[in-house]
Formats: structure tokens, C-alpha cells, sequence
């Protein structure tokens, strides 16, 4: 009933940009929290970002002045713009929403950064 479909990822140099976008579509009124996690194989899964509805936003510490996480609460998407990309932000990005309760995940995008 719930799908989220992730695009955007790809491979960019150090100090590039890219631009990952999120949609959610199905049967859902609302959307509490959406966010973006990164995972590399062998690695946990970590938050990226989040952003409650129209409240502030939350970011890891080592993405912290270089990413920007935004929503369309109408659209039910978020986006985030990766700015001055490091070869340590490469991993498979993860688009999530949180709604009573239940979490939501995408398939997932590569995100790839060369030195």
C-alpha cells in the first residue's frame, strides 16, 4: 500500500554534487517523518537526515553544512542536496518514512564518489 521510490543517485567527484529525491505514493493520509539513510556492505545502516513535517531538520555530524534535507508535505517527497561530496559519502542511499509507528524504505540508490 505504501512505496517509496528513490532517484538521483550516481557517480560524482570529490567536491561535486548530486541531488537524491524521494516520492511516496499509495494508500497513506500523512507522512510523521521522512529521511535518508546511506549503507556501504558490511556497514550499518546510519541516518543521514530527517526532518519532522515542517519542523527542523536532523543530520549526521559528518554531513552536517554540506547536505540539505527539504519537503513537499503535499507531494509526500523529500529530497536532499549533497554539496562538496567526500569519497566517505559513498554508499547505497536509503529513502525512509516513519507514519504511527510503522517505517517505510525505498530500494535504495547508489551514490558514488570518486577522489
Amino acid at each position: 500500500q505504501v512505496r517509496l521510490v528513490e532517484s538521483g543517485g550516481g557517480l560524482v567527484q570529490g567536491g561535486g554534487s548530486l541531488r537524491l529525491s524521494c516520492a511516496a505514493s499509495g494508500t497513506i493520509f500523512s507522512i510523521d517523518t521522512m529521511g535518508w539513510y546511506r549503507q556501504t556492505p558490511g556497514s550499518q545502516r546510519e541516518l543521514v537526515a530527517s526532518m519532522r513535517n515542517y519542523g527542523p531538520a536532523t543530520y549526521a555530524d559528518s554531513v552536517k553544512d554540506r547536505f540539505t534535507i527539504s519537503r513537499d508535505n503535499a507531494e509526500k517527497t523529500v529530497d536532499l542536496q549533497m554539496n562538496s561530496l567526500k569519497p566517505e559519502d559513498t554508499g547505497v542511499y536509503y529513502c525512509h518514512a516513519l507514519f504511527r509507528y510503522n517505517n517505510y524504505w525505498g530500494q535504495g540508490t547508489q551514490v558514488t564518489v570518486s577522489s
